[in-house]
């Protein structure tokens, strides 16, 4: 099964290429996918009929005991079957629906197969999670099949209604699965059926949270609303999505779990009111229809009820004839919307009151139709009715559900005789429709469909040894299918439903007319719209109401739900130790009073700079702290992060004005004030909980000894980045370099260029000495000359102390990340001392590229462990013995370091770039400062 999966991804992701080479003709080789999963149901039949089931079991979280559990029995047998065959002749059916200039064509066909892949996925798993992950992928899958179209605002508004109403649906299905397997203590289906069950209220809210996913999957009321709208889809969608398979898969989950949990809590009374309403409704709406695909879409939802009715009735009786009619379903629906397909392809229209005549024009098509169409009345010789007569024998013992199981069926047997009516007879007073010739290859797949339905009517009694060991599950049962049981009540009913529904239809489904004056009491369509107003309009209103642009406000009602919410219940539940230490050193209490008093001063300040050192105390001061608890690679890399992020504040606030407010209220800083001591006060009491609730031995205990003998290594802290947890230290350098890009070239709305224009060689003669290269190029009056002497001097040794630091941060304090924030301290100092062109001189290369260059060096680390056979990222040791130069211990975690230290170097280039030379570019331009002297005579 995972083969067939893996199959199915491969071809979706191909599908495009195909399509590229081989136009609409890339369907026929595309179809090879739900062939091949057609193929292995075949192979699996002598295994099904008697029984047994197939499973196969693949690792996937152990941690989490999540395995890649797939389990076929009868029903999803059925299921696959269904999924596999159907998909492989609607996508045979479309290299003859479109053309080769059809737009998104090869988009369309790697979804198609995607989605098939994913559903094959949902029927065959047994795990409850994974079968979630393949739901949830169908509702992906379908939002883009449906909004195929996307010029076209029905396209849209359709895709993205069936989107959220089954999203929805499958989030609360997720909320009843867990509640199940967290009760059975497993997520296994198979392993769920044979221990024990929940009982009571909690059985009866797992059990109403399910059905609301397969519910709203499958088209049911109140959901019903959805599956006419995605009829905007191309009609090959709405054959395989809307007949045969995506809507099959509430069906498909009501079924599996009926057998079982039927007569628990609120089951029968939700799907018998609720299928029997969809059922009744939907089919009354049905005979209301001029659209033909309208027409089929609301027969859809009424025989949607109808399954859900049946199939949820948890008897052997109802689960062997929900199965049968589950199959003639998918055969009869799925023929007729290919039928509309070829009939709107090359007749031009789909509307019933335009076509005349088809029947003499098309005679294979009007075969085809005709039993379809007869299957999905119960007429006999179909398949259907083997299982509307089954439905009706299920149901004896319950005459109120029994009642309207018959008046569905009437209803059905109306609308189909309005679609054969509608598309094929002669209309009074109407020309014959033209049309253009029907290929073979056209109509292909509808004849196969069509004759299957025809076949299996009289091969009832074979179709009831496949499919009778599903039915067991409920109990066991004494009927059987067959084509003639004899004068039974079952047949009566069935007589009695076909002759009232063509009364029906001749006396009043002509037209419409009865049908179109009594309207369906509740459109779920204009609920949901009138739903989704409302949100928007109470979203606008919120927004507006709380929204104000104040960021202090909003800063402050999240500080304030911190302090009442967590803060609240650490005052109830005082979860922390009895004896706490408050310093271990008198010097710690000094630097904390000293953060205080900084954090305090910062509140009350009106000056952005003042409040911007404070900030910087604070910061400092922190890392004093670590120096105190005795982490000096925290303390290094506190200190560092700290200056460049004053550096920072710098280059901003050259654009803002000195103060923060023109008129400072008094008020508002002691409310800050009073808001951050009760913010320190509660963050410091769940730090105080966290650490003195602990039970458990943590980790870290085994660090020191892992640093040593994995990552060949004496500082933990390095040890740690780059080996132990070296995936987490993949994913923040990843995504570090993501925000640099994303945040550096947002800042001025304009893509990252490379370094800026460097200054010319200097004339041979001049007039002063040259202590920077582009120093000369800032003005007069904003130079000193100390500052560009000290720098020539401490900037090479600067560089060099950042690549001691990469190299000896594995056995030292240090690292790739502390060494490249020296680094950049470096360029930062070229940058204030020479301004934007001398920063382009210390650091001629783009930023991006050094971004992009880290991230290589860390990734190709991680990659050339593989191709020695270790695991990605896992470090060596190599120990060389060069002359005059003595041992040399390597460690190949280096490399990695190396990569980090590129990114970090890469991201204060990015900023020293946009909030520095791009902030000095606009001051110029505003007049706010002066321009670079950059005249000949002025370098002289």
């Amino acid at each position: 099964m995972l083969v067939l999966l893996a199959l199915h991804l491969v071809m979706a992701l191909c599908a495009p290429l195909f399509v590229r080479w081989w136009g609409r003709h890339a369907f026929y080789p595309l179809a090879v996918a739900p062939a091949a999963a057609l193929g292995w149901a075949v192979a699996q039949t002598a295994g099904v009929r008697d029984g047994r089931a197939v499973v196969e079991t693949y690792p996937w979280v152990p941690q989490l005991g999540l395995d890649l559990s797939f389990r076929v029995t009868t029903l999803s047998w059925l299921m696959v079957l269904l999924v596999g065959g159907v998909g492989a002749l609607v996508l045979i059916y479309c290299a003859r629906y479109f053309s080769d200039s059809e737009p998104g064509l090869g988009r369309f066909a790697g979804v198609f197969v995607g989605f098939a892949g994913a559903m094959l996925g949902l029927v065959v798993a047994d795990d409850l999670i994974l079968l979630y992950v393949f739901w949830e992928l169908t509702t992906v899958f379908s939002y883009l099949l449906i909004g195929h179209n996307p010029e076209k605002r029905a396209s849209r508004r359709a895709a993205a209604q069936a989107l959220i109403v089954t999203t929805v649906g499958g989030l609360a299905m997720l909320i009843g699965f867990i509640m199940l397997g967290q009760h059975a203590g497993t997520y296994r289906w198979s392993e769920i059926v044979d221990g024990a069950k929940p009982s009571g209220a909690y059985l009866g809210v797992a059990l109403v949270l399910i059905l609301a996913g397969a519910l709203s999957k499958s088209a049911i009321f109140p959901f019903s609303f959805w599956l006419p709208a995605a009829m905007a889809a191309p009609t090959p969608v709405s054959a395989y999505l809307h007949a045969a398979a995506m809507v099959k898969a509430g069906i498909y989950l009501v079924a599996t779990i009926a057998p079982l949990f039927a007569y628990a809590g609120p089951w029968h009374l939700i799907v018998y009111a609720l299928g029997g309403l969809t059922m009744v409704m939907a089919g009354w709406a049905a005979l209301r229809q001029t659209d033909l695909k309208l027409l089929l879409a609301y027969g859809t939802v009424s025989q949607l009820g109808f399954l859900v009715a049946v199939t949820g009735a948890g008897t052997y009786n109802a689960a062997l004839a929900g199965a049968t009619m589950l199959l003639a379903h998918a055969l009869f629906k799925a023929t007729l919307f290919l039928v509309v397909g070829i009939v709107d392809h090359n007749a031009g229209t789909r509307q019933l009151g335009e076509l005349s005549g088809l029947w003499r024009r098309m005679p294979a098509v009007f075969a085809a139709a005709l039993l379809a169409a007869a299957s999905m009345a119960g007429i006999p010789p179909l398949l259907g009715f083997v299982g509307k007569e089954a439905i009706f024998e299920a149901f004896l013992d319950e005459p109120l559900v029994l009642a309207v199981l018959v008046v569905g069926a009437t209803l059905t047997v109306a609308y189909s005789a309005r679609f054969v009516w509608g598309t094929f007879a002669d209309k009074p007073g109407m020309e014959p429709t033209p049309v253009r010739k029907v290929g073979g290859a056209f109509f292909a797949p509808v004849g196969v469909l069509a004759l299957a339905g025809l076949v299996l009517g009289p091969l009832a009694p074979v179709v009831d040894s496949y499919l009778s060991p599903y039915a067991r599950l409920a109990g066991e049962g004494r009927y059987h299918l067959a084509l003639w049981h004899g004068l039974t009540l079952p047949l009566g009913l069935s007589v009695l439903a076909v002759v009232v529904g063509l009364l029906f239809f001749q006396r009043y489904g002509r037209g419409g007319r009865a049908v179109g004056r009594i309207g369906v009491p509740i459109e779920g369509a204009e609920v949901y719209s009138k739903l989704t107003h409302w949100l928007d309009r109470g979203a606008v209103e919120l927004t507006g109401a709380t929204q104000r642009g104040a960021l202090p406000q909003y800063l402050g009602t999240i500080l304030v739900v911190l302090v009442a919410v967590p803060g609240g219940a650490l005052l109830i539940g005082r979860p922390w130790p009895e004896q706490v230490s408050l310093w271990d050193t008198p010097l710690q209490l000094v630097v904390g009073v000293v953060l205080a008093a900084a954090a305090i001063l910062a509140v009350r300040t009106q000056r952005r700079l003042t409040a911007m050192v404070l900030v910087g105390v604070t910061g400092y001061g922190t890392a004093m702290m670590f120096v105190l608890h005795g982490a000096p690679d925290l303390a290094l890399t506190q200190f560092l992060v700290e200056t460049v992020t004053i550096v920072v504040f710098v280059l901003v606030l050259r654009r803002l004005p000195a103060h923060f407010s023109a008129r400072p209220l008094r008020s508002s800083r002691w409310t800050r004030i009073v808001i951050g001591v009760a913010v320190g006060v509660t963050m410091s009491g769940l730090a105080l909980a966290a650490a003195g609730g602990r039970d458990a031995v943590p980790i870290s205990v085994d660090f020191p000894e892992l640093a040593v003998s994995y990552g060949h290594g004496r500082n933990v802290v390095n040890v740690t980045l780059v080996d132990i947890r070296a995936w987490d230290t993949m994913g923040e350098i990843a995504v570090l370099v993501v925000a640099a890009t994303g945040v550096a070239s947002l800042i001025f709305l304009r893509p990252r260029g490379g370094p800026g224009p460097r200054r010319r060689d200097l004339p041979k003669r001049r007039r002063e000495p040259v202590w920077l290269r582009a120093g000369p190029t800032v003005h007069s009056r904003q130079r000193s000359i100390v500052f560009e002497v000290v720098t020539r001097l401490i900037f090479h040794t600067i560089v060099l102390f950042s690549i001691y630091l990469m190299i000896s941060g594995h056995n030292a304090p240090g690292g790739g990340f502390a060494g490249g924030l020296v680094a950049g301290l470096a360029l930062v100092v070229r940058y204030l001392a020479g301004g934007r062109y001398e920063l382009d001189e210390a650091a001629p290369v783009d930023a991006g590229l050094v971004l992009g260059s880290g991230l290589f060096v860390s990734v190709g680390t991680g990659l050339a462990a593989l191709l020695f056979g270790g695991d990605f990222l896992q470090s060596t040791v190599v120990d060389l013995h060069p002359p005059l130069i003595g041992d040399v211990h390597l460690v190949t975690s280096i490399f990695f370091d190396i990569g980090v230290y590129l990114i970090v170097v890469g991201l204060v280039l990015d900023i020293l770039r946009s909030l520095g030379a791009q902030v000095d570019r606009q001051m110029e331009a505003d007049g706010e400062a002066e321009p670079p002297a950059r005249r000949e005579e002025e370098l002289a």
